[in-house]
Order: structure tokens, then C-alpha cells, then sequence
């Protein structure tokens, strides 16, 4: 059964076999169950030819006509996201383009990551071009933002950890959120993929990216996708590279037009850092959600590298060194006592 849809197997595999746009390979129509990504759509490989693949995208919890709407947006403005084939809304499916197995994560190392990290920020560099359409994309609001990081005090601090916060604490946090929502809304919107990073992108012939899980796209900030894709939660580079990497996406967006004159090189990094202390706090909580609330235990192991993202912004910016301070008085000592735990100050390195 799929979820609370009363839908089976069957049913997808005869909804593919109706929707197929060419030729099985093998014998029999089978689909081939593989990961699905944080939400609650599950995806299908289909023995086929072009390859494809199917979404069971369960409506109740999906929002599948913003899916397609921002598909078809990202294929005008020529960003290789998945080819839709077609689509039942009632029952959540999408047939769509298989773009294969070479996942960014996969394939990353010190050799290969400045070719790479180019091709990824030659393709962001478009998405941030494209227009900036709310009809399509929703805007990445204070509000929104907020949501995003009180996951940190109800999932990570009091679920997780089991720590119950004072008044005055949550006073604290409500601060450091209004200063980093206002770091955020002073930058240039443009639109964001909001999960730019190794697990969504594809390394794909020539300079082709293939972009997927975008589903949540927002115009918002200028610096959230690359301090996803460069201060990644899954995979970690030295500070120097990262620092390189800033440099060079700023020099690009200001001879693009995207930023304006007036926007030093300091000022960008700044966002930067202070953005991805938004981001990687909410990651804190959603990554404790998802193993408390959905049984997704994996995440647990990579909350050490989002503390040591979290952190060493937070202590090295006299308007978050507070938060840092506090954390490392309050929380840090009860970590030990989480069986995922590792030193955080080692995450991230081989």
C-alpha cells in the first residue's frame, strides 16, 4: 500500500505502462524501488528506454502542481531538472526522466571538486537569472523564516536533547532569529533551489548539471543556495576553498548584474556566514524531526557536521557569539550523551 492512499503497486505499474513513452528493456514492466529524499515522496526505477523514472508523491503531504510548475520553469530557463512525462494529481504519480546514478556526493573529491563546484555555480548562476516569478515560486518570507528555525528549540533542543529552555532563553534565540531574518531580507531576492547541494545535483556529460529535489523553491536570499552547496550538510571542504569559492560566485554575480555596485565583497561574505547559520539551524531541527517524528534515523549522523557549521560561524560574529556562548555552556555537555554524537570540531574530516 502507498501511505493513506489505498494504492498499490499494481496501480502505479499499470498507470506507468498507460503513460510509457517508449520501449521496455527486459522482459515485463518492473519498477525498482530507490531512496527517497526527506519528504514523503518515494521514487521508482523503470526498466525502460529513454530511462525514467516514477514518483509516488502522496498528495495529502506533496504539493505536486508547484512540482510541475517549477519543473516546467526550470526547463525554460535551461536547467536540466527531469523531463515530466506525465502526472496524475489525484493520485500523487509523476513518470518523469531518469538522470542516473552520478550524484554530486559520489563523486566529489580533492581532484575532482573544482570542476565540479564550476559547473554548479555556472548552473546557479542561471537559476538566480531566472524571473522571479511568484505565481510560481512562493516568497521566502520573515515569517517563513522564522518557522524554519524555531524547529531547532522544539525538535533539537527539547525533543532531542531533552533540554526544557527557560524564558529567558527562548528570549535569547527570538533575538539572534530577528537578527539573522534581518541579514537575510537585505540581500537580493533572486530564486532559490533552498537544497542546493550534493545530494541533489547530478554531474552529467560536459558541462550539464542535472538539478532535482527542488519542490520547495522560494525567491529569497541571494547567498542560501551556494552557502548550501559550499557549506554542505553532507560533505565538508577546508575553509580556504570555501573562501575561494565565495569570492568567485560574488565577482560572477556582479558582473551579471545580480548584485549591485555598491555591495563590497565583505558585505556578501557576511551574509553568507549569517545565512548559513539560519540555514544550518533549522537543518538542527528537521534533522531531529526526521528521526523522531519519521523514523529516518540516517540524519542523526550527519548533525555533527551541522553543529560544527553552526558553531564556528555563530563563535567567530560579535552579533551571534552570544548564541555560541550559551550553547557551548548549556547543550554541549549534554551531546555526549546522544549515541550519534562525535566531537563536532572533527566533523566533516577524513
Amino acid at each position: 500500500m502507498y501511505g493513506g492512499s489505498g494504492l498499490t503497486g499494481e496501480d502505479l505499474k499499470t498507470w506507468v505502462g498507460r503513460y510509457l513513452p517508449g520501449q521496455i528493456t527486459g522482459g515485463d514492466l518492473r519498477l525498482k524501488a530507490v531512496s527517497g529524499d526527506a519528504g514523503f515522496r518515494q521514487y521508482y526505477r523503470v526498466n525502460s528506454e529513454p530511462p525514467l523514472m516514477v514518483a509516488h508523491a502522496p498528495p495529502e503531504h506533496e504539493n505536486n502542481e508547484g512540482f510541475v510548475a517549477i519543473s516546467l520553469a526550470l526547463a525554460e530557463a535551461g536547467i536540466h531538472s527531469p523531463r515530466i512525462y506525465a502526472v496524475d494529481y489525484h493520485a500523487g504519480f509523476i513518470l518523469q526522466e531518469d538522470l542516473g546514478d552520478r550524484l554530486y556526493q559520489g563523486q566529489l573529491n580533492e581532484q575532482s571538486a573544482g570542476g565540479l563546484y564550476q559547473k554548479a555555480e555556472n548552473i546557479l548562476l542561471k537559476i538566480q537569472q531566472m524571473r522571479a516569478d511568484e505565481t510560481v515560486f512562493p516568497s521566502y518570507n520573515a515569517l517563513r523564516l522564522r518557522e524554519e528555525m524555531l524547529l531547532f528549540p522544539q525538535w533539537f533542543v527539547e525533543r532531542l536533547l531533552g533540554y526544557q529552555l527557560a524564558d529567558n532563553e527562548m528570549e535569547m534565540l527570538d533575538r539572534l532569529f530577528s537578527q539573522l531574518i534581518a541579514r537575510a531580507l537585505e540581500q537580493p531576492r533572486v530564486v532559490v533551489h533552498r537544497d542546493f547541494h550534493s545530494r541533489n545535483l547530478l554531474d552529467l556529460p560536459g558541462e550539464d548539471v542535472g538539478v532535482i529535489d527542488f519542490q520547495d523553491a522560494v525567491i529569497g536570499p541571494c547567498t542560501y543556495d551556494l552557502v548550501s552547496l559550499l557549506r554542505d550538510c553532507y560533505v565538508r571542504w577546508p575553509d580556504p576553498l570555501v573562501r575561494e569559492r565565495v569570492g568567485a560566485f560574488y565577482r560572477q554575480s556582479l558582473a551579471a548584474g545580480l548584485l549591485q555596485k555598491g555591495i563590497d565583497e565583505q558585505r556578501y561574505r557576511h551574509w553568507f556566514d549569517l545565512m548559513g547559520l539560519q540555514r544550518h539551524i533549522k537543518v538542527l531541527g528537521i534533522f531531529a524531526r526526521l528521526y523522531l517524528r519519521d523514523g529516518k534515523s540516517g540524519y542523526l549522523n550527519d548533525l555533527p557536521l551541522v553543529l560544527r557549521y553552526t558553531l564556528e560561524v555563530a563563535r567567530s560574529h560579535n552579533e551571534t557569539v552570544g548564541f555560541y556562548d550559551w550553547f557551548e555552556s548549556v547543550l554541549e555537555p549534554l551531546l555526549p550523551e546522544q549515541s550519534w554524537y562525535r566531537d563536532w570540531r572533527q566533523a566533516g574530516q577524513s
